[in-house]
């Protein structure tokens, strides 16, 4: 079960399309978009049933990303990180959920999970600081997850090797209003987020090692099928659905553009051969895009029901054809680009909005090719993967 067919999507794509503007403007999604995501269920789509959630098939979830980063890249990326959360939240200690969704099902949970905090061993818990750029939709959350490494157990003080994820309240940590100052997503409101020695109890943390390794899903979630796909595969795919709909936009939008379109010389885009291919090839590509990586989140879920063990080797798999299919559909967004012509690039023209949302979209570090074409190429050989790599 998941809150939205086709024609509740259509209707909600429709009217998050109205909200780019506002949310760029003001560099973060409007409370207009929030609440239509609220209402929508879009966020709650991976959150556990016991908690308001649904529970629902990741293919669906990614869906959903797609459409809604075609027609508004700032609102359906915020969807995408924003929604994950409740994922990894649905694998926390049952005190964690109980506080997060016991009063509110619809609380939001920021991050970033970049390991730039420090967090110093106390009884019961840990001292953290750090400061993380790229908390989307941080303005919309109560709680956010970070980051970080700890004092391992029994190891040298300030020798911080642990890799954990931090969780806090709202009143545990600042955002920096004026840091998100950028070319593309702006409306994501990825601002800056600040922790000065905050208390973390031990129940409020996870480690990442056991977190991917299924550990605390089989512990607090055996019975449920989506918690046993793994995190470094359900992740990076949103990041990935997220991007292939913003290329798509940008692809659907030269579409649009076209259709009326008459160049300096008098022809008809519609009446160009060139530009017609290559509106032709854009579409197949994000097409197969799209299919690639819907097909491997498909794949593991069905593993997942029938209680098989999606292995290493098919995580390495489906991530390399996550970064490839975004690739592909980056790609094919730049090849109608550049047959739109200079008015294209107009802020009256959506093309250049899309085009630099998803010059941003890219950048992020589940988008980065080489390192994961490199270490799925070495996993063929039993080498190692490097440090860092989301493989």
């Amino acid at each position: 079960m998941h809150p939205l067919g086709k024609d509740e999507l259509q209707k909600l794509s429709d009217a998050v399309a109205k909200e780019v503007d506002g949310s760029e403007a003001q560099g973060s999604i409007t409370d207009e978009a929030a609440r239509l995501l609220r209402e929508a269920g879009v966020i709650r789509m991976l959150q556990p049933k016991d908690f308001g959630g649904y529970e629902a098939h990741p293919r669906d979830f990614y869906e959903v990303l797609m459409e809604l980063t075609a027609r508004a890249p700032s609102i359906g990326w915020v969807s995408g990180v924003v929604g994950v959360h409740p994922f990894e939240f649905a694998q926390m200690d049952p005190r964690v959920q109980q506080e997060v969704w016991g009063e509110d099902e619809d609380t939001w949970i920021a991050s970033p999970y970049a390991f730039i905090g420090r967090a110093k061993r106390v009884e019961g818990g840990f001292i953290l600081n750090g400061q993380w750029p790229f908390s989307s939709g941080t303005d919309h959350c109560e709680w956010v997850v970070l980051g970080g490494r700890a004092e391992t157990e029994g190891g040298p003080a300030d020798e911080f090797t642990e890799m954990r994820h931090f969780v806090l309240p709202r009143a545990d940590y600042e955002i920096l209003q004026d840091s998100w100052k950028v070319m593309g997503l702006a409306g994501t409101g990825s601002k800056d987020v600040v922790v000065k020695d905050a208390f973390v109890p031990d129940y409020r943390t996870l480690e990442v090692s056991r977190l991917n390794s299924r550990e605390y899903a089989s512990k607090y979630r055996p019975d449920s099928a989506l918690y046993q796909v793994p995190f470094d595969l359900l992740f990076p795919g949103a990041i990935a659905a997220a991007t292939i709909g913003i290329a798509d936009g940008v692809v659907r939008h030269f579409s649009d553009y076209s259709r009326d379109r008459v160049s300096r010389m008098g022809v008809k885009a519609t009446q160009n051969p060139y530009h017609m291919a290559s509106l032709g090839a854009a579409i197949a590509d994000i097409d197969a895009a799209r299919t690639q990586i819907l097909t491997d989140i498909t794949d593991a879920y069905e593993m997942a029901q029938r209680g098989e063990y999606i292995t290493s080797e098919m995580q390495a798999r489906a991530r390399v054809h996550q970064v490839r299919a975004v690739h592909r559909a980056a790609d094919a967004a730049a090849s109608v680009f550049k047959n739109a012509g200079g008015n294209a690039n107009r802020l009256s023209n959506p093309i250049q909005r899309q085009w630099r949302d998803l010059s941003v979209a890219l950048g992020h570090a589940c988008n980065v090719q080489d390192p994961v074409y490199a270490a799925f190429a070495g996993s063929l050989y039993g080498i190692p993967k490097p440090a860092g790599v989301i493989i």
